[in-house]
């Protein structure tokens, strides 16, 4: 079966890696998580691109056949170089702006993500092609990578956070709230009590990893991935190797979750 390498910034890609499994079980993988250096959003491209490619090397040596790559701004700044040098398929990420413009009754749709991504050629590119007679209001989600590689996805320091973000928008009448960044998932029930309690009940929120999962899929199906034995160093079928540059303690507990 095969072996998956995901790889991101930090422990958000685990919400990547959890959609990812439960369509692909039999799978192995081999989780890499960069928090060492985490975030990536106020980093620059150059470092960005050489953290990706050592990365990406390092999972190719462990018997990788194909790399997830679980992070908006390394999807956007190092995906086509990454695709240019190896010879494995790559899927990225992106923000889901074509569901949520599709889907949108108030015509406005809300996009949370870091500053990198936002002010990326391919989200611009993205907002461009699908926000025709929509409103797409946008704002940076300040503290929410660091809450999560903290592991505080609850209580007050969490709610004050995510509320400092996440009401600019549905003030300005946004009924679905793109989650731009993999680590925003772990916030999204924090999220769904704000709106709750200050009276926005019908906000709809949009994570892409079940989009990036069924990818996935389509991919190894299209390269023929995934019927062949696989070699001696291989994770055994099912397994997950969880691999960091930092403290473990935080990415062994949002996996549990």
């Amino acid at each position: 079966m095969a072996v998956i390498g995901v790889m991101d910034s930090g422990s958000g890609g685990l919400s990547v890696l959890r959609e990812i499994r439960k369509v692909l079980p039999e799978a192995s993988y081999i989780y890499y998580a960069d928090n060492a250096n985490c975030p990536y959003g106020t980093k620059s491209r150059e470092f960005i691109l050489q953290r990706c490619h050592s990365i990406c090397e390092l999972l190719l040596s462990r018997g990788a056949d194909a790399i997830v790559i679980a992070c908006n701004t390394a999807t956007a700044v190092a995906i086509s170089s990454l695709r240019e040098k190896y010879d494995v398929p790559f899927v990225g990420m992106e923000p889901a702006v074509k569901p949520a413009a599709m889907g949108t009754q108030s015509g406005v749709i809300g996009v949370l993500a870091t500053a990198g991504t936002l002010s990326a050629s391919k989200y611009l590119d993205m907002k461009d092609r699908y926000s025709d007679g929509v409103e797409v209001v946008e704002h940076v989600g300040e503290g929410f990578v660091e809450l999560v590689e903290r592991g505080v996805l609850s209580g007050p320091e969490a709610e004050k956070t995510c509320a400092a973000s996440l009401m600019p928008l549905l003030e300005k009448g946004a009924d679905i709230i793109v989650l731009g960044c993999t680590h925003y998932p772990f916030l999204r029930p924090v999220m769904e009590k704000i709106c709750a309690e200050r009276g926005y009940r019908g906000v709809r929120f949009i994570d892409p990893a079940p989009a990036v999962a069924r990818r996935l899929i389509q991919v190894l199906e299209e390269k023929g991935i995934g019927d062949k034995s696989g070699v001696a160093a291989c994770p055994v079928p099912g397994s997950v190797e969880l691999l960091s540059s930092g403290p473990r303690e935080v990415l062994e507990y949002l996996y549990s979750k």
